[in-house]
């Protein structure tokens, strides 16, 4: 077991107000999963992914990474890409290592690594703003392997994107987690795409109306490659969009 949500719950509070997003969470992910969660929107999907990251604190519950508290490499791919823009494609990988305390040849090395493994070779000068949004979110790809994950998380990582490029970098990601010289150990993805989340995951939680609580854990059990016009593929996506309320 690689990670445990157990009984996480999240409550904002203000003087005038006060919202419930999860409801008592329990799921776990194990070694080799991609997990993907969807919901109606305002479900408190990236709340969840947030709480899982560290980025926020549940209000009840806890986080367990095997059987600890503790919280082991976690990387996280944002929606935005979130690079500098006044640092390299080399630079922006690198500053993610420097927390690490690495030498700097080791931090060149590791960056180089990623640049190749996500096909940005011959960029590493290039600035973000000299980038299409595709190259962007392969250097934020590359940023979140380079600390070696055990878990990737991602939040909404292909929604900006045009289509086409969108589709070649799923596929690349799957690469990426097939490889067994590769981290992550699992994933958790954030989705409104029950097409994606189908195509992607191996297993898919769905989330209720705020405030958010798990109503189906489905073991997607669908060969890959997967075939997105085989009409068990659509059976599946059906299915999914049959229990989002």
């Amino acid at each position: 077991m690689l990670v445990e949500i157990r009984n996480v719950s999240k409550t904002y509070e203000s003087e005038a107000t006060k919202i419930q997003v999860l409801d008592s969470i329990n799921f776990s992910v194990e070694d080799n999963d991609f997990v993907c969660i969807v919901g109606p929107s305002g479900c408190g999907k990236s709340t969840l992914l947030r709480i899982i990251v560290g980025l926020e604190k549940p209000t009840s519950g806890e986080v367990i990474f095997k059987g600890k508290n503790s919280n082991p490499k976690v990387a996280m791919v944002f929606q935005n890409f979130a690079l500098f823009p006044w640092l390299s494609v080399k630079e922006n990988i690198e500053l993610v290592l420097e927390s690490l305390h690495q030498q700097e040849k080791e931090r060149e090395a590791i960056a180089c690594k990623y640049i190749k493994a996500v096909g940005l070779d011959g960029f590493e000068r290039a600035y973000p703003g000299e980038l299409s949004g595709g190259m962007k979110q392969r250097v934020g790809f590359a940023r979140a392997l380079a600390v070696e994950p055990v878990l990737l998380c991602m939040d909404e990582p292909f929604s900006s994107l045009d289509a086409l490029t969108a589709q070649n970098l799923k596929d690349e990601l799957l690469l990426l987690w097939g490889d067994p010289n590769m981290p992550p150990d699992a994933v958790i993805m954030v989705t409104h795409n029950v097409e994606e989340a189908v195509y992607l995951a191996n297993r898919i939680i769905i989330l209720s109306q705020r405030p958010g609580k798990i109503i189906a854990d489905l073991r997607i059990e669908l060969e890959r490659p997967r075939n997105r016009k085989d009409p068990e593929f659509y059976r599946w996506v059906d299915k999914v969009y049959s229990l989002i309320v």
